[in-house]
């Protein structure tokens, strides 16, 4: 009995592992439009694709970025300026990108650019950061695809949302978990929608990387930055020693994210350039391997498995 169910599951990753090497044709002539090219992600899977002969289409937020990236790929590569929070920036852009694909249309969309508030209880945040943190990773992410969609129909092409483990289990940043909860719908919705226009739709969902959201000093600075703007009866609610653990807590997290880039950006060409990609792509081993599996679990053991180990609010009951 046991014997057959491992034959049986053995024979299916070995299936999906064929289906999943075969590679699509003619990949030197595919447009990929990519976002938050600047650093991170963007910024190695635009040089990642541009080796692979691709033409990529990197949008960078800064002039700088964009200069510093075409200085490290082929002539294939162009570049254009982007912010994702302004309706006239992604107007303009998505003309650009028309201009550039013509009548076959867009191969691939990588929606990319993100940001992440403090790393910080939710009732420490100010709502303006909410919005921010919506605008960019939520709204802007959908404005992008919507504009683009005409393009990627006309190729039958591929949307590659980065989301995150947490957009799969939310127990830190409440701004941020629900901006990529949201991603998660949306692209689920959306690749309901147009599966009988032949375009694809994979989500990425990273764990913990060493990126610039990421950066250690940056994160623990804006950390402190936050405390301090907390209202007093906000502050007496968790008390000193509640911030100081909090703050030890998020450093060692920062110290322990993972600088193989590639696990995510691997993912991402795989999902552009697979006949069969998949639906969604856990990157990392921690998010492969702890949070997949715990998001499973019953939602009170979840619970405690997180929270066991924070510490407790001055005022807890």
């Amino acid at each position: 009995m046991w014997w057959s169910l491992a034959a049986l599951v053995g024979l299916y990753y070995l299936l999906r592992w064929y289906r999943e090497r075969q590679v699509v044709s003619h990949l030197q002539d595919k447009y990929v439009f990519i976002t938050g090219c600047d650093s991170g992600f963007g910024n190695l899977l635009a040089r990642q694709l541009d080796l692979r002969g691709l033409r990529v289409l990197a949008a960078c937020l800064t002039e700088k970025g964009a200069q510093q990236l075409r200085s490290q790929t082929s002539d294939r590569l162009d570049t254009v300026i982007l912010d994702v929070t302004k309706t006239e920036s992604i107007l303009a852009a998505t003309q650009w990108v028309e201009e550039h694909v013509g009548d076959r249309g867009l191969w691939g969309l990588v929606n990319n650019a993100g940001i992440f508030h403090p790393h910080c209880c939710s009732e420490w945040l100010k709502i303006e950061a909410y919005v921010d943190v919506f605008k960019v990773n939520l709204t802007g992410l959908i404005e992008v695809t919507l504009s683009m969609l005409p393009l990627l129909r006309r190729a039958r092409g591929r949307i590659v949302n980065v989301s995150s483990i947490l957009g799969r289990l939310a127990f830190f940043g409440g701004a941020y978990c629900s901006s990529k909860y949201g991603v998660e719908a949306f692209s689920d919705t959306l690749r309901r929608e147009l599966r009988h226009f032949g375009v694809k739709i994979s989500i990425v969902e990273p764990g913990y990387f060493r990126t610039g959201m990421t950066h250690v000093a940056w994160c623990l600075e804006r950390l402190k930055q936050a405390w301090e703007e907390v209202p007093t009866h906000i502050k007496e609610a968790y008390g000193q020693k509640f911030f100081d653990a909090h703050h030890n807590g998020v450093k060692q997290g920062l110290l322990k994210c993972s600088t193989n880039l590639n696990l995510v950006t691997d993912c991402m060409e795989h999902a552009l350039t697979s006949v069969h990609p998949r639906t969604r792509y856990s990157a990392g081993w921690d998010s492969q391997f702890f949070f997949i599996p715990l998001s499973y679990l019953p939602t009170s053991l979840a619970d405690y498995i997180l929270t066991r180990s924070w510490p407790k609010p001055a005022q807890a009951v």
